[in-house]
């Protein structure tokens, strides 16, 4: 019997990152089960908005989360006012003071990785 082995372990560092960047020694479950609620509370909020993948990036004063999707008009809202939701939400619920939301559109990074390996093809 062959040995299984998760193909994101594989791609991790060569085409794929982490997609949660922190470091804590002292409440290091108390991170991950925040993670997983977050990861949790976005994807089940903005289900109908195409979410490919979203990323947690912990520092000692801030919090930063990327989502990346293909319909970023759902997640913004009218006037932002989603996002401004999704803020005070999150805020409640994981007692972060700073908290960055960044929305990435999909489609913009495809282009713009084809256009760049367009450019360098000799």
């Amino acid at each position: 019997m062959g040995q299984k082995v998760n193909p994101i372990s594989l791609r991790l560092g060569v085409n794929r990152t982490w997609d949660s960047i922190w470091f804590d020694e002292k409440s290091f479950a108390e991170k991950i089960n925040e993670d997983i609620l977050i990861r949790h509370y976005i994807k089940n909020r903005f289900s109908r908005s195409s979410l490919s993948k979203i990323q947690i990036d912990r520092k000692p004063s801030k919090t930063t989360i990327t989502i990346h999707t293909a319909r970023p008009g759902l997640v913004i809202g009218k006037g932002g006012s989603e996002v401004d939701l999704l803020k005070k939400e999150l805020k409640k619920k994981i007692l972060e003071k700073y908290l960055k939301i960044m929305i990435l559109l999909l489609m913009d990074l495809i282009i713009l990785k084809l256009s760049f390996y367009l450019i360098n093809i000799p």
